[in-house]
């Protein structure tokens, strides 16, 4: 096992839509745009930082919700005095009421099947394997959800700075499902899976996990 520093802000008093975790990631980017690149993945010279997100921007129930891993974890406790208003829809909304939770938590490998379930829309398919999903009959499309969702995991685990030494088994359960993203219609699923994994409620798995999607919950 694997332990990591898991940082969560909230915003209470506040009620979004699940599909505004993007706007709480360009408003935090671009309030906080020069104290590190970890608030929007971006480095100084305009690069982008091709790595797990260790600072996500969702909403959780209808709360607006900051999760911070490990150096994200600290950057937003750093930070948590400053953010007093949040931006959004050109409208400024002032914060009554904000809260800080850190904690630290186990992730990694295990002798035991866990379940999951996807708190907001999982983003799988990418350019190079949705043309396949889409021509794949359904246990092909299975196989091809389970690679990746394999992937998506590990992908975690390399950004945490944990490497599986055995073999990680996943099952998904998932339904399709369509929403708009950057103007155009994805692909994405709802659902859950099941793994021989411990892995922490909240984070995300898949892409864009920065602005909300793949958010994991128990059960």
């Amino acid at each position: 096992m694997h332990e990591i520093l898991l940082t969560k802000v909230t915003f209470p008093n506040i009620t979004l839509d699940k599909r505004d975790g993007h706007k709480l990631r360009g408003f935090f980017g671009n309030y906080f745009r020069d104290h590190s690149p970890l608030l929007h993945n971006h480095f100084d010279d305009g690069r982008s930082r091709f790595a797990y997100p260790l600072v996500q921007y969702k909403v959780v129930e209808g709360v607006p919700t900051l999760i911070g891993i490990n150096e994200g974890a600290e950057l937003l406790a750093e930070l948590f005095l400053k953010m007093d208003t949040l931006n959004l829809y050109g409208m400024v909304l002032p914060i009554f009421s904000k809260n800080i939770e850190s904690r630290k938590l186990l992730t990694g490998m295990d002798s035991q099947l866990h379940r999951y379930r996807f708190g907001s829309l999982w983003m799988a398919l990418n350019q190079n394997n949705y043309s396949d999903y889409c021509r794949s009959n359904e246990t092909r499309q299975v196989e091809i959800l389970q690679k990746v969702l394999v992937g998506n995991i590990l992908s975690f685990w390399k950004g945490i700075g944990y490497r599986a030494t055995d073999t990680l088994m996943v099952m998904p359960s998932t339904r399709e499902r369509q929403t708009k993203f950057k103007d155009q219609d994805m692909l994405v699923f709802d659902g859950g899976f099941v793994a021989n994994a411990v892995l922490p409620e909240l984070v995300g798995i898949g892409r864009s996990v920065s602005r909300g999607f793949g958010v994991l919950e128990q059960g």
